[in-house]
């Protein structure tokens, strides 16, 4: 990949001047985590797994959130800074601590550890808990509902390379990670953690935080610069520089991970429950200057891998499009108002693909989702890999360039086994532009294409008058398979999927992204 941006003062964004929260006077600059990861780079990877006692290691997930952190510990709340910062605790699957540092002006300070910063609750393992110890991760703080009683939580790093935020009125969903490293080879997937923290004081009117973070793992170590500002969206620009131990075969830059157990379009639920539709993030986007492509999720039979190539990446993410409470009735955790995520590119990211993983899962408490980017080339060996990108967490609101969306997707069997109806609603864009009558010289067409033995057979397209959506519906006949109307998405590992993709034009003009699909034998 090459190398995007050595080092930045200020990035223009969308609109939105980012400057460095450091300033010159500063005592501790990325430039130093650089270092530290290249000559961490020089040296054998130590696996820090089993620091954290087994007991801690056999609490379960209730025992673990019994330990809360204490409301007076919070760090900055007496100096009522613009940023607050709390602490996880070690345990259950967070087997690593992580050192982390405050930097200011000043100096640089560790925060260290104490029993004293948790209400242990029901566990009775106070006064086990190791002398030298440190934290699993943490959570950042700031004004982001308006609350004037408390701050908001807006953002988490815990447990590998993990971390996930929030916008304003929002509920936490998918994650991000810092890398991913040969997701869905036989080889199995190897997973960095970062291991240490620099986190900048705040001004008491600060609109943004700093944050620097040391990332290790067998095969590679790496720096990062995290500028977090939260809002009605919550953006996070990040820098991130790579020093490879090893050679690694596919290395996933920008990775979300989500959850996806199912949804409208699943004709076959996992489950009997009352709730209509159970997922963190409902599809993929994928941008290009040519071209904006949704991709639905799916939770399939057997691990599931797309790749979208292409030649210049104006970004990607994976959204929960559909916000609507009534598509999922749970109160408790509000699915209707989980994030969607954006990555934006700063500068050119060269050739390469957007890699979709969709992995089984048989309960919603599992992610079984990952996205990433993966680029055609790689500096040599000896070079370092460095990359810098926006990360948004948003509500996903015109995303696709004016373009009217994809807001549902279903399916239904046909008349005959080897077909398969699909219903499409378009809505949004410049479908939303078109006046209530249509002239008979400019109608809205449909464009559709198949590939991998597939044909279509037929296909309508009409205004839904209650909703104002443009619904496509059309039929798909697999050449010589009896069995695709059994399943939308029910994948069998020696056969390959019926690839659809459809949109809607009016003369040259398209209207709509690209809806993209797998129909399985």
């Amino acid at each position: 990949m090459p190398a995007l941006i050595k080092r930045f003062a200020t990035v223009v964004f969308l609109g939105l001047i980012w400057c460095s929260p450091a300033g010159a006077e500063d005592p501790f600059t990325f430039v130093e985590v650089v270092a530290k990861a290249k000559e961490m780079a020089t040296r054998p990877f130590v696996d820090p797994e089993g620091s954290v006692p087994d007991f801690l290691l056999r609490l379960d997930y209730d025992q673990w959130r019994d330990i809360r952190f204490k409301e007076d510990k919070t760090l900055w709340r007496e100096e009522r800074l613009a940023f607050e910062v709390q602490f996880f605790h070690p345990g259950f699957i967070y087997n690593r601590t992580v050192g982390i540092n405050i930097f200011g002006r000043e100096g640089v300070t560790t925060v260290p550890f104490s029993p004293d910063f948790f209400d242990y609750g029901a566990n009775l393992i106070t006064e086990k808990i190791p002398v030298d110890f440190g934290f699993a991760g943490f959570r950042l703080l700031h004004s982001l509902n308006n609350n004037s009683d408390h701050l908001d939580e807006i953002a988490a790093f815990l447990g590998a390379s993990y971390f996930r935020a929030v916008a304003r009125n929002q509920v936490y969903g998918l994650s991000a990670r810092g890398l991913a490293l040969d997701t869905g080879l036989e080889s199995g997937e190897e997973f960095p953690y970062f291991k240490e923290f620099w986190i900048q004081e705040p001004g008491a009117e600060a609109r943004e935080i700093l944050i620097y973070a040391l990332l290790d793992s067998k095969r590679i170590t790496g720096a990062y610069r995290f500028s977090i500002r939260p809002g009605e969206k919550t953006d996070m620009l990040i820098e991130g520089k790579l020093f490879r131990r090893e050679e690694i075969k596919k290395i996933g830059i920008a990775p979300l991970t989500s959850m996806f157990f199912y949804g409208e379009y699943t004709n076959k639920r996992p489950v009997d429950d009352f709730r209509p539709e159970i997922h963190d993030s409902d599809g993929l986007l994928v941008k290009s200057p040519a071209e904006v492509i949704w991709r639905p999720i799916v939770n399939p039979q057997h691990l599931f891998i797309n790749s979208f190539q292409l030649s210049d990446l104006a970004g990607f993410g994976v959204f929960q499009r559909d916000t609507d409470f009534d598509h999922y009735q749970d109160q408790e955790a509000r699915y209707d108002l989980r994030p969607s995520t954006t990555v934006v590119p700063v500068g050119n990211w060269g050739p390469g693909q957007v890699e979709l993983v969709q992995i089984p899962t048989e309960n919603e408490s599992n992610d079984n989702i990952v996205a990433y980017w993966v680029a055609d080339r790689l500096p040599a060996m000896e070079e370092p890999i460095t990359f810098s990108y926006v990360l948004s967490w948003c509500v996903p609101a015109g995303d696709s360039n004016g373009l009217g969306q994809v807001v549902a997707t279903r399916s239904a069997s046909a008349k005959a086994d080897n077909f398969r109806q699909i219903i499409l609603d378009f809505r949004g864009g410049k479908l939303d532009q078109l006046p209530a009558e249509l002239p008979s010289e400019a109608p809205i067409e449909a464009a559709i294409s198949v590939s991998n033995g597939g044909q279509i057979v037929d296909h309508q397209l009409f205004r839904i008058k209650p909703t104002g959506c443009w619904r496509l519906v059309f039929r798909v006949r697999r050449n010589g398979d009896s069995s695709l109307a059994d399943s939308l998405a029910l994948p069998i590992l020696n056969r390959q999927p019926v690839e659809v993709r459809a949109y809607l034009t009016q003369g040259e003009v398209k209207l709509t992204e690209t809806w993209s699909y797998a129909i399985w034998p």
